[in-house]
């Protein structure tokens, strides 16, 4: 029996599904260093997910606006009313697998949500967030 638990909670550790770093992530933290950013931190990461901002319609929105505040479930964006996969890695581990796409949606969404492109301090900060959920 004592056998038994001992695989059990074993089990727990192997079947959790755990955020990873992908290589096109590593791969964008690593050009984001090399570029003079501080080290990245994911509650600094956080803090810009919930900055909010006055968007073109004179509406407070930030980035969980429409990625919702649950990022293992789908958001939806707030006016096309487009679903959005949810941005926890764990949730949908192909979000974070190109690095062409994560710099494409990090140029679209801060503009639409901050009216400016992110910084690369902010993009790595806020991936290592991402990828810590």
């Amino acid at each position: 029996m004592k056998y038994f638990y001992s695989l059990m909670f074993m089990g727990l550790f192997v079947t959790v599904p755990l955020a990873q770093a992908t290589t096109a992530s590593d791969a964008l933290l690593q050009k984001y260093k090399s570029g003079g950013t501080n080290n990245f931190d994911v509650e600094r990461g956080k803090k810009y997910w919930h900055r909010e901002v006055k968007g073109d319609d004179g509406e407070m929105q930030s980035c969980s606006t429409c990625h919702g505040s649950d990022l293992s479930k789908n958001g939806k964006h707030h006016k096309t009313q487009k679903v959005i996969e949810p941005m926890a890695a764990s949730a949908n581990p192909e979000r974070f697998t190109d690095e062409k796409k994560i710099e494409k949606w990090f140029k679209r969404n801060c503009n639409d949500t901050w009216g400016r492109e992110c910084t690369t301090q902010e993009k790595g900060d806020i991936l290592k967030y991402l990828l810590s959920l």
